[in-house]
């Protein structure tokens, strides 16, 4: 089968398609042909040499999610049968023709979902769900700060919120993907500008602040999130493109009641795991079935394409995900 492999840590050139033994599902296990996969930040740090696959996944073929079809099925397995289109969430390898699965970590796609809109779900849709509503505890009547609310999981996130009847502001650092994300249900933007936003929030929320962030940042814009926030608010911290190390008004912290929390994904064990994968077909499923909420696919390219792809997601100038085809 094929595979995309990072030959060595570096640029988006190190990026090789190659041909790679077809894997064969253990017990529990499926094999998931894979028919689309999406382009992660996960996915560039693994190719840099900064965040490597968990145990029991591929250390060189990157990819965190995929939409395709059952081909093989493991001993034991009673979830799944041949045939059947799943998507889901993996700690590794989604960047090939084929990847092994723990079948309970996987939920059927909902019919009339293409592949390639399946492909943009499961990351962006679970870790927003997971962040604001699991460990958030976000609910109808609060208010929600959606930081990079023109990436996967920022449009996710935006349109999980507004759900589950959350009142929705979001930040980015350009004014054409707020345009891009009033589409999807955006009520107040916010153009960020040196990482200062906490002012426009206030006034916004005439004084009172936000109850729950989602935070895809991280760095300076912590502090504001601080700043911002309403008497025991939350702040979800899920991503740090914009650096590992914040200052914090401690004072301020313990004032407010506030509760910083820190989450990651892929790392999680397999008890956790399956969990995502019951909210994925229990929560977000039915979402996408009835069109409340929808996958936000900027581009779709060939999987001979992943270090274009890389380039792209690099720029920060697309809006949604980069779907890879096979």
């Amino acid at each position: 089968m094929r595979a995309i492999v990072i030959r060595e840590p570096g640029g988006p050139e190190v990026l090789e398609l190659r041909e790679v033994p077809t894997p064969e599902p253990s017990r529990g296990e499926v094999r998931v042909r894979v028919r689309a996969t999406a382009v992660n930040r996960a996915d560039l740090l693994q190719r840099l040499g900064a965040y490597p696959a968990p145990p029991g996944s591929p250390a060189d073929v990157p990819g965190l999610e995929i939409a395709g079809e059952v081909d093989a099925v493991g001993d034991g397995v009673t979830e799944f049968a041949g045939g059947e289109r799943v998507f889901g969430l993996v700690g590794g390898g989604a960047y090939a023709d084929a990847v092994l699965v723990h079948a309970r970590t996987l939920a059927r796609i909902p019919s009339g979902l293409t592949f390639t809109d399946a492909a943009a779900v499961p990351e962006a849709f679970v870790t927003a769900w997971d962040a604001m509503v699991e460990q958030g505890h976000l609910s109808a009547g609060d208010t929600v700060l959606v930081h990079a609310v023109g990436s996967g999981v920022g449009t996710a996130g935006l349109q999980l919120a507004r759900a589950v009847g959350a009142v929705v502001l979001g930040t980015s650092r350009t004014q054409a993907k707020i345009d891009r994300a009033r589409e999807l249900g955006l009520p107040f933007g916010i153009v960020v500008e040196q990482s200062a936003f906490a002012d426009a929030v206030m006034t916004r929320t005439v004084g009172r602040g936000v109850d729950v962030v989602l935070e895809l940042v991280g760095g300076g814009y912590i502090s504001e999130d601080l700043t911002c926030l309403a008497p025991r608010g939350r702040i979800i911290v899920v991503g740090a493109m914009a650096g590992r190390e914040a200052a914090l008004d401690v004072t301020l912290l313990m004032r407010k009641r506030a509760t910083i929390r820190g989450t990651v994904l892929r790392s999680r064990p397999l008890e956790e795991k399956i969990l995502a994968a019951i909210v994925l077909e229990r929560r977000i499923v039915p979402l996408l079935a009835s069109g409340a909420v929808r996958s936000v696919v900027d581009r779709v390219l060939p999987l001979s394409q992943a270090a274009e792809a890389h380039r792209l997601m690099q720029s920060n100038a697309t809006f949604g995900k980069i779907v890879l085809q096979m």
